[in-house]
């Protein structure tokens, strides 16, 4: 890959567009390029909702909740704007794949997204964000896994952890070291 000028990384708050966000960071600052965050809303409902009884008060709360939803997703990643490379979170309205392929359209661009979860139900109906970017990007895209901690708990043996009954002597830790 030659230069690169803008990493965008698909956000929506969950942890492995977290994760993909962080790895994002990291490519910027490797590569000397400006991050771009990319947060895509669409009204409760969808569009047809939306056409139905348009009210642009409305379309500004939440557009305004976006933002609050990508300025919390990169406090959780980062404590805040991440240091030691440019950010220029971006929010849009739309569907999440046509959009983050269309604003990282240049070939010096550099799509990060979440590979989504691991297991059968979820490759057949989770991922359509990251196999749409897979598909029809004209920059290389990067899809992340999640992580193994965002892994435990799925599955059989995560829903007899979750549902294992803990006295509460069991589940505290001993004070003071001991």
């Amino acid at each position: 890959m030659s230069r690169v000028r803008r990493v965008f990384a698909g956000v929506n708050g969950s942890p492995g567009s977290l994760q993909a966000l962080r790895y994002a960071a990291g490519l910027a600052r490797v590569h000397d390029s400006a991050l771009i965050p990319v947060l895509v809303w669409a009204p409760p409902g969808g569009e047809l909702a939306d056409r139905r009884g348009p009210s642009l008060y409305l379309r500004q709360v939440w557009k305004d909740a976006a933002w609050e939803r990508l300025w919390y997703a990169l406090d959780l990643a980062f404590g805040g704007a991440p240091a030691g490379v440019p950010v220029e979170p971006m929010v849009v309205r739309g569907e999440a794949g046509s959009v983050l392929v269309r604003v990282a359209d240049s070939d010096d661009d550099l799509l990060v997204v979440g590979a989504g979860r691991r297991g059968v139900y979820s490759r057949i109906a989770a991922c359509r964000v990251s196999r749409y970017c897979l598909a029809h990007a004209t920059c290389p895209v990067v899809a992340v896994p999640p992580s193994a901690l965002a892994q435990m708990g799925r599955g059989l043996r995560g829903w007899a952890f979750r549902h294992r009954h803990l006295s509460l002597d069991q589940a505290s830790l001993p004070a003071g070291g001991k």
